[in-house]
């Protein structure tokens, strides 16, 4: 995903945070569950969103790529590559951007934390639509 504003990738020697990419849907859902439980569980980290809304993407501990495993989300090492931070205005519609941009709400995503709030926000999502 590519970003728009002041580029402050990670500092030489400090790993890159991998990008945990989930459906829309289900990742506003866990952003409100993580939300919900952040004095508990930690807080929700940085969260990009595509031009399109399809999806959202939350920046995650390196690390995270190698053991991810969760069906229907992805999650990709960045190595840095167009890791855009320091976006102090909303992105132009249609532009990839920050949903929470990383100087308003603090460190990565705990991938613990987010794993747990996508399954609940799975379930949440499967119960709402067999309500119909």
């Amino acid at each position: 995903m590519e970003s728009t504003g002041t580029n402050t990738a990670p500092e030489p020697g400090v790993a890159a945070p991998d990008l945990v990419t989930v459906p829309a849907r289900q990742g506003l859902e866990a952003v409100d569950i993580i939300r919900r439980a952040a004095g508990r569980s930690g807080p929700v980290g940085p969260v990009l969103h595509d031009g399109s809304g399809d999806t959202l993407g939350f920046l995650v501990p390196p690390g995270t790529a190698d053991a991810w495993d969760l069906p229907g989300s992805a999650c990709t090492q960045t190595n840095g590559r167009g890791m855009r931070f320091g976006d102090a205005v909303s992105p132009t519609a249609g532009a990839t951007g920050w949903l929470l941009p990383p100087e308003a709400v603090g460190p990565v995503t705990d991938p613990e934390v987010l794993r747990a709030a996508l399954g609940e926000a799975a379930r949440l999502i499967e119960a709402a639509d067999n309500c119909r």
